[in-house]
């Protein structure tokens, strides 16, 4: 794989990654919510997620999806409708205050374990993550090379960088 290849692949990444979705907002929930350690145990989570997705692709999701439309349009769909009851129950919780000694009081605490399945749960029906890698990161892959080391190597890169910027949300 070429440094331009990589270089390509890695501007992608942080792009996507900076991009507000719900991961970054979990992030940035569970470090308000829970403190840093909390909020690591949530990036844990969706890294994990989002390297079980990405070994999926790698093992043929991809061209699976895009083979057939109306599969990758019901998975599509599913994830929306994961991401509206998210957003329903979201609506549906009261308020909390700017006044910091009310929201001590106010605020539930979120447990470490809490946080890991949430995060992991949202990763895994991220339309987003699902889109960018089922239909993007295989274009990275040189079939002429053998293809295990190529997803290992843009995995890692993906996942650092998207774990690097979900602490920089949780540390906001």
């Amino acid at each position: 794989m070429s440094a331009s290849t990589l270089l390509l692949f890695f501007t992608a990444s942080a792009v996507l990654a900076l991009t507000p979705g719900p991961t970054m907002l979990l992030a940035l929930s569970n470090g308000v919510a829970g403190g840093l350690r909390v909020a690591a145990f949530g990036i844990l989570g969706a890294s994990i997620a989002s390297a079980l997705l990405i070994a999926t692709v790698s093992l043929g999701l991809g061209a699976l999806l895009l083979a057939s439309e109306s599969l990758f349009d019901a998975l599509r769909a599913l994830g929306v409708l994961y991401l509206c009851w998210l957003a329903f129950k979201l609506w549906r919780t009261p308020p909390l205050t700017l006044n910091p000694a009310a929201v001590a009081l106010n605020a539930k605490p979120i447990t470490p374990r809490a946080a890991f399945w949430r995060c992991a749960t949202v990763s895994l029906s991220n339309p987003k993550a699902l889109l960018f890698f089922s239909a993007f990161l295989p274009q990275f892959i040189e079939l002429a090379q053998p293809q295990a080391p190529q997803y290992l190597l843009l995995a890692a890169i993906f996942l650092a960088i998207d774990a690097l910027v979900m602490l920089a949300y949780a540390s906001a």
